[in-house]
């Protein structure tokens, strides 16, 4: 699994709106509406390069209020939290 931060501008006036839409796209898990530099961090969780690639370049693009993004790949999840275990519904190991 890939995992990416994406930082998001967007028109002050679409906020809410461009977070409601990230939320209920395929591959983005969370959205957070944050203060600071920039509005939004969309969490991505994706298979491979490719639907990151996909992501970006063809469904964030569609968003006519977001402004501007900055993809963030991560290396490696550091986490207190079992995040495989968060996202793997269904599948046990036996």
């Amino acid at each position: 699994m890939l995992n990416s931060i994406i930082l998001i501008n967007a028109e002050r006036t679409k906020i809410n709106e461009v977070a409601d839409k990230l939320a209920s796209t395929d591959g983005i898990s969370e959205v957070y509406s944050v203060a600071g530099k920039y509005d939004l961090i969309a969490i991505v969780r994706v298979k491979s390069n490719d639907d990151l690639a996909n992501l970006v370049t063809n469904e964030l693009s569609k968003f006519e209020s977001i402004t501007r993004t900055e993809t963030l790949i991560a290396f490696r999840a550091i986490s207190r939290h079992d995040l495989e275990a968060m996202f793997s519904f269904g599948f046990e190991e036996k």
